[in-house]
């Protein structure tokens, strides 16, 4: 299979023609040439007004529900969903049922999605069954292939088997991926603890059970001499934790939901259940604060934290609706229409080189004899994300509708590739 590229400005501060406008000749899913025109004969020319490529997206935490909640999303539904928001590779969470807690979950997720564009990454879980009791078989898992550690959604409550983990996972230089909750602080809570809980009569969850967990990993973490992701940071004081804790050495890297930067909790108030979600959604200022630690680079990554759900799972009243929304076809919409001024070659870092470099993912070079893991994009196109263009099982997104810029235009990964 060959195919051309046709003007498109390269997006990677590592090439040579970063920022500059080239055609792309790919041959059997090796970047053949790269130069300012290129006359060769393809098998498919790709050319878009405005089309931009950088090294193939990432997304670090996403649901496929697969085994066991496949009525919400499968293997092939996500993956679909993943190469329309522009993602060569995704991190997929072990909240199934059976749990992926043992390499033969492992196993099932890397053959089953062997022959997908988007390249499917196993997390495995750090306690057995997700139930925080005892650890899972790391070890195995990672051998098996597994790229990291998660309990996903359900984050490990007890301090002393996270230290454990913790401990364990350096044996092999692994990675234990958290997100920031401390359920025993106002469980019942549906959105962030605020004046706009209050007006809503809702019940709130407070800042402090992120600030806490927060607190509690980097400590964990620094004590074990061990590595740590933090997905889903959604406090200027959690990253401030985190950046004293990186000053003194603690091997710490987080990442932020594109959903965290767009909405905040006055956009409940027409108890969207779509937008229930958590780590919830904050007040106006701790958004700002949030951007602007995006902004200053504090933050490593953007992880789209997308979570199926099916329609009668959010059709029904806010305190019942089960939490989470669809986002990996908005990621890159969600970030351009919220920060506009956002630089693109800071939004590739974000979502393309450093995932890769902190979970060891192959190198992406957009260079020639190098293999072709590109993603293809639309930076300034202006567009509205319909029912009918969703590519997942559920349709559970607050963006349906909702003016945005900034469209994946198609990934290529090897010798399969996905165009829109």
């Amino acid at each position: 299979m060959n195919l051309l590229i046709k003007q498109a400005v390269i997006i990677d501060p590592r090439s040579p023609f970063h920022g500059k406008p080239v055609d792309i000749f790919i041959e059997n899913g090796i970047i053949k040439k790269i130069d300012a025109e290129i006359r060769s004969t393809a098998d498919e020319e790709v050319f878009y007004e405005g089309l931009h490529v950088s090294p193939g997206w990432v997304d670090v935490f996403s649901h496929f529900n697969d085994p066991g909640f496949e009525n919400k999303e499968t293997l092939e539904s996500g993956a679909a969903a993943a190469a329309a928001g522009g993602f060569t590779d995704v991190f997929v969470l072990p909240n199934t049922k059976p749990a992926i807690d043992d390499k033969a979950g492992v196993e099932y997720i890397l053959k089953k999605s062997s022959s997908f564009a988007t390249a499917l990454h196993p997390l495995g879980a750090v306690t057995k069954n997700i139930a925080g009791k005892e650890l899972a078989e790391m070890y195995d898992m990672k051998a098996s292939g597994a790229v990291a550690f998660s309990d996903g959604i359900q984050p490990v409550q007890s301090s002393g088997l996270m230290l454990k983990a913790l401990q364990y996972i350096r044996a092999f230089d692994g990675i234990l991926m958290q997100v920031p909750d401390d359920r025993s602080l106002q469980p019942q809570g549906l959105m962030h603890e605020g004046i706009v809980s209050t007006r809503m009569g809702l019940p709130g969850k407070p800042a402090l059970s992120e600030e806490l967990m927060i607190y509690r990993d980097v400590k964990l973490t620094g004590y074990a001499e061990s590595k740590l992701h933090i997905s889903g940071v959604t406090l200027g004081k959690s990253v401030q934790i985190i950046e004293e804790a990186r000053a003194n050495g603690c091997d710490i890297t987080c990442s932020v939901t594109p959903f965290h930067l767009f909405f905040c909790d006055e956009d409940l108030a027409g108890y969207d259940t779509c937008l229930k979600v958590f780590p919830p959604l904050r007040n106006r200022e701790e958004r700002e604060a949030l951007k602007k630690a995006v902004a200053e680079g504090q933050v490593d990554c953007f992880a789209s934290h997308h979570l199926p759900q099916d329609y009668d799972s959010k059709t029904m009243e806010f305190e019942h609706a089960e939490p989470g929304m669809i986002g990996l076809q908005t990621v890159f919409s969600a970030i351009r229409t919220a920060m506009p001024g956002l630089a693109l070659d800071k939004i590739v870092q974000m979502l393309s080189l450093n995932p890769r470099k902190i979970f060891g993912l192959s190198e992406a070079l957009i260079a020639e004899d190098q293999p072709a893991i590109l993603t293809l994009f639309l930076p300034f196109e202006r567009w509205q994300l319909r029912r009918e263009d969703i590519r997942s099982l559920s349709a559970n997104s607050p963006f349906i509708g909702k003016e945005l810029t900034g469209k994946p235009a198609g990934i290529i990964h090897h010798q399969r590739y996905v165009l829109l």
